[in-house]
């Protein structure tokens, strides 16, 4: 009997140390969107050209290999970072909900969403930078990047229609016109914050200038689309 039990044991204490020396799963989403988030960090930091795969490697607590595996190369990991910062902008206006506000409303509340993005996310603004100055060489190879753009112009389009059918916009305004200025008013005003402060003598990122800034937005998208 005493036999039988130190055998059971030395046989269970075996296969817990087999156990414990199998290494554990990866699970390969994990991985990919950690590897995604540190080559976020490091191309908004250094730019394509500057940023390291053995350094984004290390900030994922990965190695080269698997980022190999997973993008193919680092040209290609930029493309999936361009896409990933896109996808996520364009999820967040989604979750916005805009059809089921006033058309005036719904401007007020893109116009704030868009600034208030710029403010959360500034390597946002850094990768888009970064990507104008290769004159979009890596999206333009990205059909997805162009799938996340299709709906966006035809959301803003319904709600400048809808004001012009309640009788509070004015006919004739573009879409895109209004998104680049809508985009354009914020990201300026945040990609010059430090020369523009020496400029004007002003902090931009003082909160009571971010919120006269905020309001100087919308009063100037809003002068556009009434009548």
């Amino acid at each position: 009997m005493t036999l039988a039990t130190t055998t059971q044991k030395r046989a269970s204490k075996t296969a817990e140390a087999d156990v414990t020396r199998q290494p554990r799963q990866r699970d390969p989403e994990v991985t990919k969107a950690r590897i995604l988030e540190a080559a976020k960090k490091e191309f908004a930091k250094l730019g394509m050209a500057g940023a390291r795969v053995e350094a984004i490697a290390t900030r994922a607590k990965a190695n080269k290999r698997m980022i190999y595996h997973y993008f193919g190369s680092k040209e290609e990991l930029f493309v999936a970072v361009l896409e990933d910062v896109y996808a996520d902008i364009r999820f967040a206006e989604q979750k916005l909900d805009l059809d089921h506000l006033s058309p005036e409303d719904a401007i007020v509340a893109l116009t704030t969403h868009t600034w208030n993005y710029y403010l959360k996310n500034p390597e946002f603004m850094t990768l888009v930078n970064s990507e104008n100055l290769h004159r979009a060489r890596h999206v333009k190879k990205s059909a997805r990047f162009k799938e996340l753009h299709q709906g966006f112009i035809s959301m803003l389009q319904r709600i400048l229609d809808r004001g012009v059918a309640a009788g509070v916009f004015r006919s004739g305004v573009d879409a895109r016109q209004l998104h680049i200025t809508m985009a354009a008013i914020g990201y300026y005003y945040l990609t010059n914050r430090f020369t523009s402060g020496v400029i004007f003598d002003i902090d931009f990122m003082d909160k009571a200038a971010l919120k006269s800034r905020l309001d100087f937005n919308i009063e100037t998208i809003l002068r556009l689309v009434r009548p």
